[in-house]
């Protein structure tokens, strides 16, 4: 079956994603009184991490002193590498925002008599979402994987590419402002929800000559029945045993993630690990339903009593989508490094509030909502100030899997996706880190991006799934560099053979490059890593 004519279409600010970012960055923009595009490769409404989730803002009141302590605790866990001036801009943002959903969100009581805006629950929040960008005047264009962005001679972003999968064509917008909110990447892991984070706007962004910061703090997992990746919130009430009937040292999160994970994760390579969720209090055994519903569905399909029968878990990998890396922030409207190019999301670091610790979900959705708005307003100024130049001759930016540098072919990119995940998600690799494992991976990985760059070539649907494994490639590539330079162990990036931190390293790292991947601290020389 032949491919129809592509579609071509124009819009003042495109927004790439259908997550919880792009959603309020197509909202604010729309309210700006530009025309919006919204693409993305799912459904908007039920695509992404929210949309599985029970996601609770950071919210605070603003009441004497309580913002600047929130910010203050919250700082002290960041390293030094957040600002404090963008956590104050977070939460009083939050505060603002969330209200206005409240046409299309049923928000419940706060047992008050007031209302309870901070904690929401994800399917419904997103398909709110969805509506409120609707009647905002967005257009949402489902089922359109973005596979490259589309340059001005300048350099300038000019619009995107891709692919319409229902309709089998191939498509093109141009626009005056893009604005990448298509999450982070979670490398296949099986995660709830993160299926389509295979960090495809980094990849397109970094092709624009886009810089990322913060990719070595991508050390983060969630714990999950074994079969079945669900939400972690059940699991600070948990116990742990193996199949003996042996309870196993695992400390409690709030003792400290890393030595949370790495019990748990040593306990996981002998063999299989039960939980216990008995000693649960009553209120997370009544508010479960409400605040997290996809937790109970995995259980209920297997006849198991989540607070009465111990069951096996296992801890999926969260790479960048719960760490704090993305596309290097370089403004207060969440430019990025190159003209007429925005992020969002988990697409954005978000070293900016949380630094080199996860946000947990309250900072982390408090940036997701925020740097959407905040994203979405910026480009819509920027677009009608500047126009969409739509007269202006474009190029394609797209590379590996689409341009191939040497013999075009179709790689079996599925076989690297092994080596790609022992690389970034793996146990050792990622929670004892050291100088020669960091080598030994980006050796691996570099073998598996060379194969997809020289050589990758697909057309249509094909060309999608190619593009996802060259992104993975991509940010495995980004995250052992910045490990390998951060020689340090600071926040959830930890190397065994260097445990100390540093304070001469209290930096925000840069990692940029295709064909060679440098890095540099944020105000520093750069320092190219060989492959």
């Amino acid at each position: 079956m032949s491919e129809a004519a592509p579609i071509t279409r124009s819009a003042d600010v495109l927004i790439i994603g259908g997550g919880m970012a792009a959603c309020w960055a197509a909202i604010m923009a729309a309210q700006a009184g530009v025309e919006v595009l919204l693409v993305d490769k799912g459904f908007v409404g039920t695509s992404g991490v929210t949309a599985t989730g029970g996601p609770n803002h950071w919210w605070v009141a603003p009441e004497p002193g309580r913002r600047e302590t929130a910010i203050e605790e919250r700082y002290a866990r960041s390293f030094g590498l957040a600002e404090r001036d963008w956590m104050a801009r977070i939460i009083d943002e939050t505060w603002r925002a969330l209200p206005q959903l409240a046409g299309y969100y049923p928000f419940a009581g706060d047992g008050k008599g007031g209302t309870f805006y901070s904690g929401v629950r994800g399917p419904e929040y997103m398909r709110a979402l969805r509506r409120f960008a609707q009647d905002a005047g967005v257009t949402i264009l489902d089922h359109h994987p973005s596979l490259e962005l589309l340059l001005h001679a300048d350099g300038a972003v000019a619009g995107a590419a891709g692919y319409a999968r229902l309709k089998q064509q191939t498509w093109t917008v141009r626009a005056g402002a893009v604005v990448i909110a298509t999450g982070g990447c979670a490398f296949r892991s099986g995660l709830i929800g993160s299926h389509g984070n295979s960090g495809d706007g980094l990849l397109m962004a970094a092709e624009a000559g886009a810089v990322l910061s913060g990719m070595e703090f991508s050390v983060s997992y969630s714990l999950s029945p074994a079969w079945n990746s669900t939400r972690t919130l059940p699991y600070f009430a948990a116990r742990f045993f193996d199949t003996e009937g042996r309870e196993l040292d695992v400390p409690p999160p709030m003792s400290g993630e890393a030595a949370h994970l790495r019990a748990l994760a040593r306990a996981l390579e002998t063999g299989p690990v039960l939980a216990d969720l008995s000693d649960a209090p009553d209120a997370l055994k009544r508010g479960l339903r409400r605040i997290q519903p996809a937790s109970l569905a995995p259980f209920e399909r297997k006849r198991i009593d989540l607070f009465r029968d111990r069951f096996p878990v296992r801890i999926f990998g969260e790479g960048t989508v719960r760490g704090t890396g993305g596309l290097q922030i370089v403004g207060d409207g969440c430019e990025t490094s190159v003209a007429n190019l925005y992020a969002a999301g988990d697409s954005a670091t978000r070293e900016l509030v949380a630094g080199a610790t996860s946000g947990g979900g309250a900072q982390n959705a408090a940036w997701a909502l925020t740097s959407g708005r905040i994203a979405g307003a910026a480009a819509a100024a920027h677009a009608r100030g500047a126009g969409r130049r739509r007269d202006a001759p474009v190029k394609a930016a797209g590379t590996a899997g689409l341009r191939p540098a040497s013999t075009a072919r179709l790689p079996d990119a599925r076989e690297g996706l092994p080596v790609i995940q022992a690389a970034t998600i793996g146990y050792d690799a990622a929670l004892w880190r050291s100088g020669d494992k960091l080598v030994r991976h980006r050796d691996a990985v570099e073998a598996i991006w060379r194969t997809i760059a020289d050589h990758g070539h697909a057309e249509g649907g094909g060309a999608v799934a190619l593009r996802e494994h060259a992104a993975m490639a991509a940010c495995a590539r980004w995250i052992l560099a910045a490990a390998l330079t951060r020689d340090e162990s600071r926040g959830m990036h930890m190397r065994i053979d260097r445990p100390g931190t540093d304070p001469a390293q209290q930096s925000r790292l840069l990692v940029a490059g295709l064909d060679r991947v440098w890095t540099r601290p944020e105000r520093g020389a750069a320092q190219e890593i060989a492959a």
